[in-house]
């Protein structure tokens, strides 16, 4: 069992501890399921109410004084001074060995580098390249002329298609398609002709892919994804998109064609994307939002159409009243009625 004094963790974290330090650390939990012996964390205002009713014998948190019936470590970022903790308490020992495993079909034209691990049913094409320390776990096809980097994690089930490229430290989890056909067909004599898609797909480094995402190869050149970004579970990118640097994408959203996100945009869970638009530097699309045409920098948009997130609070607003307003006009319209009814009679007298 690993152990650590509250202040062994504070150093190793930056931090400092308010209270007794020598508070033994046996594990790690959230601050709802926390019991004694485990550290949690607060990072988030909403759940300050639980500080005090927390079972854990220790808390991270950010700098800010505060009063707290249990130890603190005190930090610049608690949450991510936690996933730091989660991995002392709960280091990766599910790593596969380095080596090939036998019931895998690796070409002998394919290039496996140092420590790497290629496991059961996985093929691997010729031209292949997989970097050091690479972990490729069990079903996984790699097509011909692929690059993976160094340090990659690919869950079990991923695919990725001919001449696509993964920089290093990329995590793909289960069911990830790199480099599908992107949906391009051209419409003559009553029916649909498909356009051949002879691009790639080029994703840098530390970027995270969640599972069953897919991402379309480009007609021509390549669907890009820059450093650090981080895409959730099933979620579709189209051809010819072009991803910034450190973008967040939550689940379920589809980006058409051609599409560009600049850097450190955040897309919120189903938003939908048409093609050829550009969405700023540091944007955000609220979820299920539905966007129609470009969003400039530092701008926070949402609703169907996509608009910004202010005009669309107050539309919301409006549509809220609606009922009310129908019955006041329809209300005043009878009343016009008399009125007018009356006057008739009046003019006939």
């Amino acid at each position: 069992m690993i152990t650590r004094t509250l202040a062994e963790l504070a150093a190793e974290l930056g931090g400092e501890v308010v209270g007794d330090g020598s508070i033994e650390i046996r594990g790690v939990a959230g601050i709802r399921e926390a019991m004694p012996g485990d550290i949690t964390f607060l990072a988030n205002s909403r759940y300050e109410s639980y500080l005090e009713v927390t079972r854990a014998s220790a808390v991270i948190c950010a700098r800010d004084a505060r009063a707290a019936a249990r130890p603190l470590i005190q930090v610049d970022n608690p949450y991510l001074a936690f996933q730091r903790v989660v991995r002392i308490f709960r280091p990766d020992v599910l790593r596969q060995a380095p080596g090939v495993h036998p019931s895998a079909i690796v070409s002998p034209g394919a290039s496996v580098g140092e420590d790497a691990s290629i496991g059961p049913h996985c093929v691997v094409e010729a031209g292949a390249r997989i970097g050091r320390r690479s972990v490729i776990m069990s079903g996984c096809y790699l097509g011909h002329n692929i690059a993976i980097g160094e340090d990659c994690l690919l869950y079990p089930r991923v695919t990725v298609r001919e001449e696509c490229l993964l920089g290093d430290r990329c995590i793909l989890h289960p069911g990830v398609v790199v480099g599908s056909d992107g949906f391009g067909f051209a419409f003559d004599a009553g029916s649909y002709h498909k356009v051949p898609q002879v691009g790639n797909v080029v994703i840098g480094n530390d970027v995270e892919i969640g599972s069953n995402t897919t991402i379309d190869r480009a007609t021509t050149h390549s669907t890009r994804i820059g450093d650090g970004t981080k895409i959730d579970n099933l979620v579709q990118i189209g051809h010819n998109v072009i991803v910034g640097q450190h973008c967040i994408i939550v689940a379920q959203v589809g980006i058409s064609g051609s599409t560009e996100l600049e850097d450190y945009v955040t897309l919120g869970g189903q938003a939908g994307l048409v093609g050829h638009i550009t969405i700023g530097r540091r944007a955000t699309v609220g979820a299920q939002s539905g966007v129609a045409k470009s969003v400039p920098p530092d701008t926070v948009v949402t609703g169907y159409p996509a608009v910004q997130h202010g005009v669309w609070k107050r539309l919301h607003a409006f549509a809220q009243r609606l009922p009310q307003l129908f019955q006041r006009t329809k209300a005043l319209e009878e009343r016009v009625l008399r009125l007018e009814g009356q006057r008739e009679r009046e003019e006939v007298r």
